[in-house]
Parts: structure tokens; C-alpha cells; sequence
């Protein structure tokens, strides 16, 4: 085995978790990738021998990649100029509703479900670059400091304003799945048969909405739970061939129309029994692309 092949050999070994990190900071797979292949072109181009982590420097590697993604991200991103809300939904990971697939189990290996990914695209590219590097995966605010070129002291505080509005906007769903199931169908029980009260009993009072539908139509963020049952009700036909999936290792669904495409994917946030959250997923480009093999007929 020559160098290097024995260099590649080392960076395959760390590959799951670079696409981890990546995605957690892009929410798109696609650009994950790109980001792992741009840390190999480095990697390949530097002085490897003179790396004694090569772990944590390709992790470095990689968060400087998607900081630069992101921040080119923002300048091309165009905010909607009537002031309605702005949804970018992440490309959700989705399969049959019992278990995970191995790969989808490492990459979801903390439960990065949609609704934080959501959360995290509010973020500025700097405190999602502290938050997913340091509480996501322990690496320390030294480290982080120089590719944001701020202090350790001012990296810490990126992470903390972060960490507010996660905790704030994303909360941790249950652990028990068949108890997130419950809940989802209880959901689509009560909007199939449009009952109002039915599902204002199983939304949580401050339950939000938010509705990624492309670009040629407009986001929804709905609050509350009278607003999103009454919405509900008219999901009845959606409900009516939803299937039930794993979405981003959580309770969801995923609605096909009659020829078995993807109309919309739903991921769910239960919290005590009850919805604290939707996401959802319609953007019909993106959903072309969705690869559905995992999901279970």
C-alpha cells in the first residue's frame, strides 16, 4: 500500500462522521458531500504527516467548508419582499416507520431532527458553526476560535446565543417512539374525520407549523393550536394517504398522491404526548428527488 493509498484508507475511516457534521450544518446531503469530497482535496494537497488528530483536523476542515457554504448561502439567499415568513426546509432523511437503516443511524446518532435543522437555519452561519461544532460534537471553543477568527471567549458566546434559541424553538421530542407514534396518528385520525376537538386535544397550546412549499409558493409558520387544527381539517384527503415513516429518526408521515408520488412529507415533534411541532416538507422539485427506498409500502 503506498502513501496514498494509506492516507485515503485513514480519511474513509473518518468519512461518517465528517457527512454527520456537514449536514447538521448545510441540512442538505447534497452539499454535505461536497463539503467531505473539499475536505479530502485538502487533505490530499497538505502535510498529513505533520496532522497528529487527524480526527479533529478534518473536523475543523470541514466546519471551515460549510462556514464558507453557508456565508455564500446567505449573500445569494432573497428574503420574500411582501414580509411574509421565509422556511427553508432541510432535505429530510426519511424511512420505513420501525427503525433506522445502519447509515441513517449514524448520521441521525443524536437525533438531529427536522425540527432543530429547521431551528439552526435561523441561525447566523457563525453560531451554527459554534453550536453544531461544540454541543453537537465537543469540540472545544480553542478550536473553534480561529475559523471563526473571534476569541474563545466570543466563540463561547455564539454557542450560548444559539443554544437559546434551540432550546427556545426546538424541543427535544420524546425518546419513546411508539409514544410519538400515538400522537401522530391520533393526528391524522382526527384530521381525516375533521374533528376539531380531536385535535386540539392531542396539539400542544403553543404548537408551530412551518411549511417549506419551493419557491413559487409562499411559507406558512402557523401558531397555536386552534390555527393549526383548523388547518388540519382541510389536510383530510392528505391524510387520507398518508403513510407513516421515520422522518429524521422521528415519528412522521409521508403523503403520496395516486400515482404513489410524494406530495408532502411530515416530521413531527411529540413532547409529552402531545404535538409541539410540524414540519413540513412540499416543495414538489424537491420532493422528486427524495429517495424513498427505505420507506416501507
Amino acid at each position: 500500500m503506498d502513501d496514498n493509498e494509506f492516507l485515503a484508507e485513514r480519511f474513509e475511516a473518518h468519512r461518517t462522521h465528517l457527512r454527520a457534521v456537514a449536514y447538521r450544518m448545510l441540512g442538505s446531503l447534497t452539499e454535505a458531500d461536497d463539503a467531505v469530497q473539499e475536505a479530502w482535496l485538502r487533505l490530499s494537497r497538505s502535510d498529513s504527516g505533520a496532522v497528529r488528530n487527524l480526527g479533529g483536523w478534518l473536523t475543523t476542515v470541514v466546519g471551515r467548508v460549510c462556514l464558507d457554504m453557508l456565508r455564500a448561502r446567505t449573500a445569494r439567499r432573497e428574503e420574500p419582499l411582501d414580509g411574509r415568513p421565509s422556511v427553508h426546509m432541510p432535505d429530510p432523511l426519511i424511512s420505513g416507520a420501525d427503525e433506522l437503516d445502519p447509515e441513517q443511524q449514524t448520521l441521525l446518532a443524536d437525533s438531529v431532527g427536522l425540527a432543530l435543522l429547521v431551528v439552526l437555519e435561523t441561525l447566523s452561519p457563525a453560531e451554527r458553526l459554534a453550536f453544531v461544532l461544540h454541543d453537537l460534537f465537543g469540540v472545544p471553543f480553542e478550536e473553534i476560535a480561529p475559523i471563526v477568527d473571534r476569541s474563545p471567549a466570543a466563540a463561547r458566546q455564539l454557542a450560548s446565543r444559539a443554544r437559546r434559541r434551540v432550546r427556545g424553538q426546538a424541543p427535544a421530542p420524546d425518546a419513546d417512539l411508539e409514544r410519538q407514534r400515538e400522537a401522530v396518528d391520533a393526528f391524522l385520525s382526527a384530521a381525516r374525520d375533521g374533528d376539531f376537538d380531536a385535535l386540539l386535544a392531542v396539539l400542544d397550546p403553543d404548537v408551530v407549523l412551518r411549511a417549506d412549499s419551493g419557491a413559487l409558493r409562499p411559507a406558512a409558520v402557523v401558531h397555536g393550536a386552534s390555527a393549526v387544527a383548523g388547518g388540519a381539517v382541510t389536510m383530510a384527503q392528505v391524510a387520507r394517504t398518508a403513510r407513516p415513516a421515520l422522518v429524521n429518526g422521528v415519528a412522521g408521515v409521508v403523503a403520496t398522491g395516486q400515482d404513489g408520488q410524494p406530495l408532502s412529507v411530515l416530521g413531527f415533534t411529540v413532547r409529552d404526548g402531545r404535538i409541539v411541532a410540524i414540519d413540513v416538507l412540499a416543495d414538489p422539485e424537491r420532493l422528486a428527488r427524495l429517495d424513498l427506498s427505505n420507506l416501507t409500502t
